[in-house]
């Protein structure tokens, strides 16, 4: 299985709490999480991932692998987003999303389909 790990942007903190609960609450089981963090740090989000109950099928080193490069190969957006968190203040978080390809895929197809 292949993942795919993004920072997505900065939330203030309840926020992210009142997603994190609606997303908890859906029906199925996506393999998709966010995670958020105080701090634009690899060791941050490694830990926000340990937290997180095994997916389905999950291949957790592969997962932590997944972030570790896109750690290694996106310099330019983790520098962006940690000035952005910076900026942002105390009570805000750092997004990211990690997912499983498959699963990705078919939430952004579900998302389609009910604006068509």
């Amino acid at each position: 299985m292949k993942y795919t790990f993004e920072l997505l942007g900065i939330s203030p903190i309840l926020d992210f709490f009142n997603h994190q609960q609606n997303f908890v609450q859906k029906p199925l089981t996506t393999g998709i999480e966010y995670l958020g963090s105080y701090e634009c740090k690899l060791d941050a989000f490694l830990q926000s991932i340990e937290t997180v109950p095994p997916k389905q099928g999950w291949n957790r080193d592969e997962v932590v692998d997944t972030v570790i490069q896109f750690w290694v190969n996106h310099s330019e957006p983790i520098r962006y987003w940690k000035a952005r968190l910076c900026d942002a203040g105390r009570n805000n978080l750092l997004v990211a999303r990690v997912a499983d390809i498959g699963s990705l895929k078919a939430e952004f197809e579900t998302l389609l389909e009910k604006n068509i």
